[in-house]
Parts: structure tokens; sequence; C-alpha cells
């Protein structure tokens, strides 16, 4: 279902990146009448890449081709967390910035969760497991088991595009005014 004619059917696509140096996981969520449906789910395998260089090649095309096949309004990507080790840091964040590179290359916006937030979006734990995040979107999203891959960065990365989902649907509570003088201010056209 990657052409044109049924991407066209979704009132909105959200691609989530779950990003890494040897495996990145991707999510295409779609959204019709405000009903959210995995459309796709995988995994880039960069380990068979020796070189760091090649492995960010690898992900700006991957990540470009993906953007070109489904055409998502938004991107979802979960924001590296601060470990213990630097390299491995400065490495997450640079295929991190790859991924988000080659979505803005296509315009794509971007908006960036920390992994407990959409643990706690999925789950309503901020703790949970990998797993757990997993059997909440396959039951979320009526995911067929047979449809889930071991490579739990997969539905990582769909949990980002549902965790978005979630956070850009919600109304936007404007500050409260303090009185009727201040309301009628705020909006001169409402009040007649």
């Amino acid at each position: 279902m990657t052409d044109n004619e049924s991407l066209s059917s979704w009132d909105r696509i959200i691609i989530g990146i779950d990003p890494g140096t040897n495996v990145m996981g991707y999510g295409i969520l779609g959204v019709k009448s405000k009903k959210p449906s995995m459309i796709a789910m995988g995994v880039i395998q960069l380990s068979k890449f020796e070189s760091h260089y090649l492995r960010l090649r690898r992900i700006f095309e991957r990540v470009t081709g993906l953007v070109d096949q489904y055409l998502p309004d938004e991107m979802a990507i979960e924001a590296p967390f601060f470990g213990k080790n630097v390299q491995s840091m400065l490495k997450l964040g640079r295929a991190q910035g790859v991924a988000m590179a080659a979505a803005l290359s296509r315009d794509v916006p971007i908006t960036e969760y920390e992994p407990r937030k959409i643990k706690m979006a999925i789950t309503g734990n901020g703790a949970a497991s990998k797993e757990q995040v997993q059997e909440m979107l396959r039951r979320i999203l009526n995911i067929d088991a047979s449809q889930l891959l071991p490579q739990l960065d997969a539905t990582d990365a769909l949990g980002a595009a549902l965790c978005h989902f979630y956070e850009s649907s919600r109304p936007q509570v404007e500050k409260g005014c303090r009185s009727w003088k201040e309301f009628i201010a705020r909006n001169p056209g409402r009040v007649k």
C-alpha cells in the first residue's frame, strides 16, 4: 500500500524514527478520521557497514527513500538518551541528525520526543520496557503478532509516531483570561 493513490486516502501520515548506529527503526502511521493505523514498520540494518560515515550515508539514503515512498506530513524522532559513553552518544547524535536532515531535505517538519515521554504516552509508564511498548502498540493499533519484528527498534519508532499523534491531537489550551475586559481585548471579533 505505498502507491500515491492509497496514500492520499490518509488524512495525515507520520513517520517515526528510532535512531541507531547498528539498527535504525522506522514506523509509518496513517491517520484517518482521527484514528491511527500502522501502514508499515521496519529496520535499517547498519552493522554491515564498517565505517561510521558509510552508516551515516546509508541512514540518509534510506530515510530519504522512506519519505519519498510514504510522503509523511511529519516526522517524530526519539531523542538520544544521555549515557556514560561519550563516543556512543556522539555517534547516536550524528545518526539522529542525519535522519533529521533527510526529512528536512524534503520539507518534513520534525518533533523530537524523549524516550520516557514516548513510553509514557504508549503504556502510561515512563519506565516501561521495550517489550511492554511493543505489546501496547500491538493492542492499540491492532497489529497482528505475525507482523512484529524481532528487533524492537521498529516498534520503538512506531511508538514515537503514535506519541506524536497523541501530542499533536490534543487541543491546545490557551492561557485563561483573568477578567472579561482581558477576554474582550484578546478576542475582539468574538464579542459584539
